[in-house]
């Protein structure tokens, strides 16, 4: 990993510490205690100024802090770490920078316009239900009245652009329900939307909870009507659903996010965050005190490996089929030198006969029936590089994840 001068990063910042573990939740957090922000803070830098060295003068055209609960860093930990984000690189003209918060952390007028003076421009609150008997099973920190009053805090701030992240399929939830809390978010008026089908990870309490019968999700077809009516009513309401699990109104797509469903390169810094930078893959030790001791000796992508043609062009078939701009079959052919279409023919004219695909202006797409079973579609397709046999894909594995909440 060569200096590369001048060059263009995309860049997330994973902030790990969380008031409580959410009962749903696998990304690596750990409960807030003030010294090891401390540590973290300063284990942070250290990584910012490593970084800022191996590419000089680099720009940020994308900057996301996600966590955890980017929020909950007190001012002086802001200030540090903004100060050498700032020494390190240069921002660009226009770079999106979004912050995720919750709402019981995003009530502070100061620190709105804190954020809002650091060049914040993009509020991201987890909202994730707006029924407090739902917020409660889910182990939320916030019920549903400190919500909205976050966004309106934000909004009184002068954060104009906000996104609002809302969890379906969830316990005992109906699809009358799920219509309603969209309904009702729509009425906020928020410039983007992610919604996410709850998934079930292993070892956490609401898996527990599912395992021993203390709880059952709604029956599949039921979900099924979830997704697809609830993206309908979104685009009715002048949202574009433009991956499987976002919405945004025209010109508030997530730049950064969409970076990684473009298999474009990222920067991560903190722990657990993965980067994927020159071809090369590396991953920050997830947890805390080894990360810390990491950056003490200044080791940083000591773990990076070398991404095989064929994991490239998996990543490229399974991230672009995610979107509904779909997978460029022009790109396809002159990365891995096959014809799509004609290795997964059969497959794709059962595809398009049961209107879960379509053809068109060169990309192959899936519909919103074909997104709502996207998993099996892709544990379906074959594909390889050229001179090997195509090989079908391996359901969701091999998909990148940098730390953030995209599903």
């Amino acid at each position: 990993m060569s200096a590369a001068p001048d060059r263009t990063l995309r860049l997330y910042v994973h902030v790990p510490f969380c008031r409580a573990k959410c009962r749903y939740c696998a990304f690596y957090s750990v409960p807030f205690e003030a010294a090891l922000v401390e540590d973290y803070t300063a284990a942070l830098c250290r990584e910012i100024r490593f970084y800022g060295r191996r590419y000089p003068g680099a720009q940020l055209e994308t900057l996301y802090f996600g966590g955890g609960t980017p929020s909950l860093l007190p001012p002086w930990a802001l200030s540090r770490i903004m100060g050498e984000m700032r020494k390190a690189f240069r921002f660009a003209p226009g770079m999106e920078f979004t912050f995720e918060a919750n709402p019981d952390s995003a009530l502070d007028g100061a620190l709105l316009k804190q954020l809002l003076g650091y060049g914040v421009g993009r509020l991201s609150l987890g909202v994730q239900s707006l029924s407090d008997e739902t917020l409660f099973l889910l182990g939320r920190p916030h019920d549903a009245a400190t919500a909205r009053a976050a966004y309106f805090a934000a909004r009184q701030a002068g954060f104009a652009n906000i996104g609002l992240d809302f969890v379906w399929g969830l316990p005992g939830q109906r699809l009358s329900q799920w219509l309603a809390t969209l309904k009702a978010a729509v009425r906020l008026s928020p410039e983007h939307l992610s919604c996410y089908g709850l998934t079930l990870e292993p070892e956490t309490p609401l898996a527990e909870m599912a395992a021993a019968g203390q709880l059952s999700l709604p029956p599949e077809a039921e979900q099924a009507e979830m997704f697809v009516r609830g993206a309908e009513f979104l685009e009715s309401e002048g949202y574009l659903h433009y991956e499987i699990s976002n919405f945004a109104r025209m010109g508030y797509i997530s730049r950064h996010n969409s970076g990684y469903w473009e298999g474009r390169d990222y920067l991560g810094l903190g722990p657990a965050a993965v980067s994927t930078m020159d071809g090369r893959r590396f991953e920050n030790p997830r947890d805390i005190a080894r990360y810390v001791a990491h950056s003490k000796k200044g080791i940083f992508g000591d773990d990076a490996r070398e991404l095989t043609a064929d994991e490239r062009v998996r990543e490229l078939v399974m991230l672009s089929l995610r979107t509904t701009t779909g997978l460029d079959l022009a790109a396809y052919r002159a990365r891995s030198g096959r014809d799509f279409l004609k290795d997964n023919a059969a497959l794709i004219q059962a595809l398009r006969q049961n209107e879960l695909v379509r053809l068109s202006a060169g990309h192959l797409r899936l519909t919103k029936n074909g997104l709502l079973v996207s998993n099996v579609i892709l544990a379906r397709l074959e594909y390889g590089v050229a001179g090997d046999a195509p090989k079908p894909a391996r359901g969701s594995e091999g998909g990148v994840s940098s730390g953030g909440r995209f599903a």
